[in-house]
Parts: C-alpha cells; structure tokens; sequence
C-alpha cells in the first residue's frame, strides 16, 4: 500500500488512514483517523496528536498548520492517478531533489512569492530549471484550489537563451545515409528509414507493432511509445517501460508511400514488435544502433531526433502545408512545428528569392 508522511498510508477501499500513538500508565495504543484525501487525514493526524499530547483541550488543528510538503504529495498522489507513469516519475524526481528540501516545511499560511524566491535554488541547467518551475507552478496551483492558498504564479528570471535546435541533415548527408541503409537492408536499417520518411520518434518506432500497420490501406496507426524510467523498488535504477504517446495528438494515422510499403513487405514478419520481436525494443540500444551507422556511413555523429527535425524539413521544401506535416508529426499547434522541426535549406531560401526577383523583373521599365 501507498505511505505518504509519518504513518499514513492509502487503504484498499481508497480511503486514507492516518495512525497516531496515545500513551497511557506507560502503554502505547495505536489509534487511527480517516479521510478521503491525504490532505485531509493529515490535518486530522496533526489534531489527534496534538490532542493525545495536550488532553481535550488542545483546539483542533487548521489547515493553516499545513506545510507545503502536504501539498506536494497530495498533488503527487493526483498525478500518478490520472498521468502517465513517466510523467508522475519525472515531477516526483524533479519535486524530491530540487524542492522539497527547500519549500517542504514552509507553512502555506505564509507563503508567497517573494519568500519561494528566497529559498529556492536553481540550477544552471536551463532545461531542469523549466520542469522546475513547470512542477512548482502545479503545485501552487493545486494548494490555491484545494487548500485556499494565496494566488501565486512564479516566473523564470533566467536570462532568454538562444534556442539550440537540432539542425535536419543536408541533402548530401541524407544521400549518403540512404545509400548506406540500402546495402544489405535489414529490419533495423529499414526502421531508420522509416523515422527518415514518417517522422516518427524514437520511443515510437521502437515500441511500433506489426499490428499497428495496415498494409492494405498503406497506414501506420502510432498507438503507444517506450522509454525507461526511474524506479525506486527493488535492484534496478530503471525500468523499461511502454505507455501511450505523450500527447493525445501524437495518437495518430500516418500515411506510407508505395515505395515503403512495397518494401515493408520483405521484413514482414510473425514477431509481435516490428524491430525486437516479443518486447519493445531498447531506445538507447536503437539510438547507439544509428549512431553506428552514421560513422559506418562516415557521418559526423548526431542525436536520432535529427531524422525528425530531416523529415519535417524536406516535407515543407518540398511544398507540403505546414497544418498538414504538423499532425504527420504528432503536434498538437502548428508553431511547434515551425519554431523547433523546419529548418530550410540555403538552396530552398535562394529559390524563394529568386521566384521573388522574376516577378519584379516584370516590372522593368515601368514607372
């Protein structure tokens, strides 16, 4: 069963209980107190034993002697019940090493802006400082909602940075990296391929079943993706594990060119899962499996997202709506699409400029 603080724990029938000791001629007696949220049995936990320690007299505890970490766990609790495993394992990660040391016993009665800015610690990372403030936010705003906590909304001081995108591969890496994929092609040559023509993400293509491609229509349906996590019980650090895409838009039908599917056709196969058989296939496995053929192609390295960041690019040089390419891509606003995956090539932009300069050579001579 699931324990939340000092002796309290989430019961089968979904209730929370709360256990407290009451002393008395030199014996201890457990007793217990009951509630349909965490927050909720802990201000009852912090009344019984204030009252088992003072005698009836003792007022019952407010909510007001709640402290932040109540909150936070509550809204923790929320987030594995109703969010994807991966993202409950990251904002526990991100709340428990960046936050709960330096907010958790702040009372939330008296907390505001300016005081969270003084205890908080950030680190350099501009990526850990966003998910940092992307997990306080919700957390403030669950207290604000449940607990009558004052309004607060922190923003990131950080100096704005220059984004550093991962640049598409040029037209002559793209030629001598298919070249390579097609000498003796086998399912995990064909599956780069695969994210090269689709867009498809690196969870996604390994956690891609044969179910999941209709060869009749020429389709393939994205239903779920992989990735490995922490875990805290037994040996392992990690686990891998499989779940629904990352958004409701990245469940999605991508269309196959003839081509593809034509030789999608010679790797069809028994195997439950397209490139690993009866289990998913282990993305660092895969991402190292690409790197090896970008050096064996003698490419300079780069991550495997950049075959994303290469099919996004060719689709709009090559004249596809931007609308269009961003549901392929699983996006859920077409600005993400043209601010991180479309990067046109210097011969697209001389094209662009020269169609623009025959239209002013009409023109000529005119007043």
């Amino acid at each position: 069963m699931a324990r939340r603080g000092e002796n309290i724990r989430k019961r089968n029938d979904g209730r929370w209980e709360g256990r407290y000791v009451i002393r008395t001629n030199g014996c201890g007696r457990y007793r217990s107190v009951y509630a349909k949220t965490y927050l909720e049995v802990k201000e009852k936990l912090l009344a019984a034993k204030m009252h088992a320690a003072e005698g009836a007299q003792s007022p019952p505890a407010k909510q007001a002697d709640l402290l932040f970490d109540a909150v936070a766990r509550e809204w923790l609790g929320q987030v594995k019940d109703t969010r994807k495993q991966s993202t409950y394992v990251k904002y526990s990660v991100i709340y428990n090493t960046y936050l709960c040391s330096q907010l958790g016993s702040l009372p939330i009665a008296r907390i505001d802006a300016e005081q969270i800015r003084e205890q908080l610690r950030i680190p350099s990372s501009e990526s850990t400082e966003k998910s940092i403030y992307c997990v306080l936010n919700q957390i403030l705003g669950y207290g604000e909602e449940k607990c009558s906590m004052q309004k607060i909304s922190l923003k990131r001081k950080g100096t704005k940075k220059k984004k550093e995108t991962a640049q598409a591969l040029t037209l002559t890496e793209q030629m001598k990296l298919i070249q390579f994929l097609y000498q003796d092609m086998d399912i995990y040559k064909f599956g780069i391929l695969l994210c090269l023509s689709t867009g498809l993400r690196l969870g996604e293509i390994c956690a891609l079943k044969w179910e999941d491609i209709d060869m009749e229509l020429k389709l393939l349906n994205v239903n779920r993706t992989v990735q490995r996590i922490p875990v805290s019980e037994g040996n392992a650090k990690t686990k891998l594990v499989e779940d629904i895409p990352k958004t409701e838009c990245s469940r999605r039908e991508i269309p196959l060119s003839e081509p593809l599917a034509v030789l999608l056709t010679e790797f069809k196969g028994t195997d439950h899962y397209l490139l690993n058989g009866a289990k998913p296939m282990e993305p660092r496995t895969y991402q190292n499996k690409f790197k090896t053929y970008l050096k064996q192609a003698g490419l300079e390295d780069t991550n495997f997202h950049v075959l994303r960041h290469t099919f996004a690019t060719n689709c709009i040089d090559n004249g596809a709506d931007v609308k269009s390419i961003s549901e392929v891509l699983g996006h859920s606003d077409v600005k993400i699409t043209l601010n991180r995956y479309v990067h046109p090539s210097f011969s697209t932009k001389r094209s662009h400029l020269d169609s623009l300069f025959s239209i002013y050579g009409q023109y000529k001579g005119q007043a």
